[in-house]
């Protein structure tokens, strides 16, 4: 059988998906990762088929609408930016995407690559969500795109609605015209695919922990919390000269990287960064930053994969990402988390409740004496780091990818009888 997994987004949004599909390799499907151009070599590496999707995430957040989707802080404003981001690509992106499932026996959808439902509904082929962040409704926690810990129990799961809604609003008119003249699809209506998707023939499958954030008690059965997918380095990978110089010279420096975020003064937030390191007294390696900002205490590297880099770390810094927040805990490292938006804020107050990391450092609100504390507190207090390490031993214990894929593969079986 042929699974195309569907994951548009950065590399972190990505990589999950590739680790997945690896998972699925291995049991003796086909496997399609249909992704953004720069990834393509991600896909390849470990043996799966690749499929181009238009678009580079990281130039898309430099631009103005990409600055504003940053500065996203409610569910409507998150929303409304993101399409306002995706309109000038969404032709192009619709019929790649649809490309994509074409010969596909079943599809694996992220978020962004909804197309997978449409598709499947048109073709009869069996679709499954797959996300690294929550959003079925619960009364549990909000909507990631909340600014709160909690809205109460009814505020909570309205909240996870209103993301919904406002989302397919916006979207209605032009998929609904795809579907039609695409697919052949009668429009769906006002309130969209989830009444389709809420009757649980087909699984739902979160890629986070749930030592991390505990699977709601209200969440019906066919949504599961399969723990993390990680994509472990290549037999054999070597770090350049320069980095693995640089590590044997002194002590574990902390890492420093931002993925795909994009401040709208680099330079400045750079040197407040760099600035913060001094102060802490700290080494670090910092990946994604511009010339300049090395001397005999930092090393300013290429990409590294996190599961060979993070284990020689002493901490960890970065936006909050899903998979890096991932690759820091499982490598049993106190996380400093410098959200900018969307998901981040929940894994930085995710870290700090856990006791793995200080409060989270908003990105908005960076400044060289607030990095310098949590940094501080990062390598220096022996409690969290005790914390940090119990926490890594319990990840490392998991295996999200295996469990993920055998629930792909009973749901298979079963749809195939």
């Amino acid at each position: 059988m042929l699974i195309s997994i569907l994951a548009m987004g950065s590399r972190g949004d990505v990589q999950p998906y590739v680790a997945l599909g690896a998972g699925l390799l291995a049991r003796g499907f086909r496997v399609r990762v249909a992704c953004p151009q720069p990834y393509r070599g991600l896909v390849e590496a470990v043996g799966l088929e690749y499929a181009a999707l238009p678009g580079d995430p990281r130039a898309a957040l430099a631009t103005q609408q990409g600055q504003a989707w940053l500065a996203a802080n409610n569910p409507i404003a998150f929303t409304r930016r993101l399409v306002q981001l995706g309109r000038p690509d969404m032709e192009r992106v619709l019929e790649a995407l649809t490309a994509a499932c074409d010969d596909a026996d079943a599809i694996v959808y992220g978020p962004l690559g909804f197309v997978g439902f449409h598709v499947g509904q048109a073709r009869g082929v069996p679709t499954a969500l797959a996300q690294l962040q929550p959003t079925e409704p619960t009364r549990a926690f909000p909507s990631f795109t909340v600014p709160v810990r909690s809205l109460g129990p009814l505020g909570n799961k309205l909240s996870h609605r209103l993301l919904e809604q406002v989302g397919w609003q916006l979207l209605r008119t032009p998929v609904n015209r795809w579907r039609h003249e695409r697919l052949g699809l009668a429009a769906l209506p006002l309130a969209g695919p989830w009444p389709v998707l809420r009757r649980g023939a087909n699984p739902v499958l979160y890629a986070y922990s749930p030592t991390v954030l505990p699977r709601p008690t209200d969440w019906p059965p066919h949504v599961h919390v399969t723990g993390y997918w990680f994509l472990d380095p290549e037999p054999g990978w070597t770090p350049p000269n320069d980095l693995a110089s640089f590590l044997a010279a002194g002590p574990p420096p902390v890492y420093v990287g931002l993925g795909s975020m994009v401040w709208r003064d680099e330079a400045r937030a750079w040197q407040a960064i760099r600035a913060a390191l001094r102060q802490a007294g700290v080494r670090a390696v910092i990946t994604g930053a511009p010339p300049g900002l090395e001397d005999d205490a930092v090393h300013v590297a290429g990409e590294a994969p996190h599961g060979w880099l993070f284990p020689q770390m002493a901490a960890v810094v970065h936006h909050g990402g899903a998979g890096t927040t991932a690759a820091g805990l499982r490598a049993g490292l106190p996380t400093v988390v410098c959200p900018f938006f969307a998901d981040q804020p929940l894994w930085g107050r995710r870290v700090h409740a856990l006791g793995a990391g200080p409060p989270p450092v908003p990105a908005r609100r960076l400044s060289t004496a607030r990095l310098a504390q949590a940094l501080t507190q990062a390598v220096r207090d022996p409690a969290m780091r005790q914390r940090a390490a119990a926490l890594g031993a319990r990840l490392r214990a998991e295996d999200g990818v295996g469990q993920a894929a055998e629930i792909i593969e009973r749901w298979l079986d079963h749809a195939r009888r």
